[in-house]
């Protein structure tokens, strides 16, 4: 992309040293005007420097945006994706992945609206987080002119990106002269910890990433040798209350972290596929997510019929892996979603559930629309079942087995 080629870029900016070296960089090297973009997406830091360190980089205010989306994310993105019992590969609840698509659709909408012709943003060319923003943005403008710093800069280490720094005086924090032992990301449902300290999966996850100072969770052993036990309510497959008082979703889920991070719930240790071909470790902190999950799955366990609950498990890896992939904004993405919304209806009630030591433990949940009978699960003959019916069940059911085993007998063939 050659120099003059945009007019204006909208900059998804956290206000830290590498988005702020990307700032100066689209000044001077695409000689564009720049519209910042700080999403608030609970991540727990203070926003308001963004907007001094973009106003002094020359960023016009009318040019700063700094949004909170931390209710949208929830409601829009979170919840919908509980709704499925999400996890990618058996483990990892998504906290990063589903925040992408909504800082994507936020940035294309202030490109709408400030006339942009391009967006930028800070990922890298290894991660996967350079597809889930670039998927977003061409979904939703699909003429938008994207800039990856990160694969078109001239840079070959953090020495190169300090003595820019210096150069243009960006201001350097302590301790960001040298590649950080790790890197974090972080939002209202997860903290990510990536990088260096944790690169050999052989060894333990360190201290200075479960014992950091801006943790999400304690580690088990630090939590409270005495149980608690929380209730969580549910409507409509969405979580609408805990322990009876009923809250706005992020703020529930601010409640359910505050709750899990007591008791040391969320802590994972993960080594996941990343879709551009290489394997990838790190720690991840989901509080509230570990409580919401095992809630949102007991509830549904008296509430959804047998097939529904058995095709939803059939489908949920498929769903996972187009968020992990970045495909929000796709058909089938949205074909899903219809069909697990459907499910949720009649996902209603109140689950009990028992906080301790990193464990997460349901109690009991009730319903007003449970298909669980007691009469039925009885030992007696009580609710309607006849236990002589099912002889006819297991003979049609037997029936293609005995054919296939008279067969082998015939022709001499051994039985398995």
């Amino acid at each position: 992309m050659a120099k003059g080629d945009v007019k204006k870029v909208v900059l998804a900016y956290s206000g830290g040293l590498d988005t702020s070296i990307i700032l100066k960089w689209l000044q001077e090297t695409h000689d564009c005007e720049v519209v910042t973009f700080t999403a608030d997406l609970g991540q727990g830091e203070e926003l308001g420097p963004a907007r001094e360190k973009a106003l002094a980089m020359g960023v016009r205010p009318e040019n700063i945006f700094i949004d909170d989306l931390r209710e949208e994310f929830v409601r829009d993105f979170v919840f919908p994706m509980f709704r499925a019992n999400t996890l990618y590969e058996g483990q990892y609840l998504l906290g990063t992945s589903i925040a992408r698509p909504l800082i994507a659709r936020r940035q294309i909408e202030i490109a709408n609206l400030v006339d942009a012709d391009a967006v930028c943003h800070g990922a890298t060319g290894k991660g996967n987080d350079q597809v889930r923003f670039e998927l977003s943005y061409y979904a939703l403008k699909p003429d938008v002119r994207v800039i990856a710093p990160w694969r078109e800069w001239s840079f070959q280490g953090r020495p190169d990106l300090i003595a820019y720094a210096r150069q243009h005086g960006i201001p350097i924090a302590a301790g960001k002269e040298q590649d950080a032992p790790f890197s974090i990301d972080a939002n209202l449902l997860h903290t990510s910890s990536e990088g260096l300290a944790l690169e050999d999966p052989a060894n333990a996850v360190p201290d200075i990433v479960t014992r950091r100072a801006d943790r999400r969770t304690v580690t088990p052993e630090e939590a409270p040798d005495r149980a608690e036990t929380i209730t969580v309510g549910f409507e409509s497959g969405d979580a609408v209350s805990v322990n009876g008082t009923p809250l706005a979703p992020h703020l529930l889920l601010a409640e359910l972290n505050r709750l899990g991070a007591i008791h040391g719930i969320g802590g994972l240790d993960l080594v996941e596929n990343r879709f551009v071909g290489m394997k990838s470790r790190g720690f991840y902190e989901t509080p509230g997510g570990t409580i919401l999950w095992h809630a949102h799955r007991a509830i549904e366990s008296i509430t959804l019929d047998r097939g529904a609950m058995h095709l939803k498990d059939e489908l949920m890896p498929r769903y996972a892996g187009l968020i992990y992939n970045g495909m929000w904004f796709t058909p089938e993405r949205r074909m899903l979603q219809a069909a697990i919304d459907a499910s949720q209806d009649d996902v209603s009630g109140e689950v009990t559930l028992k906080l301790y030591k990193g464990g997460v433990h349901v109690q009991g949940r009730t319903s007003p629309n449970s298909l669980y009978s007691r009469a039925l699960v009885g030992f007696d003959e009580a609710g309607g079942y006849n236990q002589a019916d099912a002889e006819g069940f297991i003979k049609l059911n037997a029936l293609r087995l005995r054919i296939a085993a008279w067969r082998d007998r015939r022709v001499g063939r051994n039985q398995p």
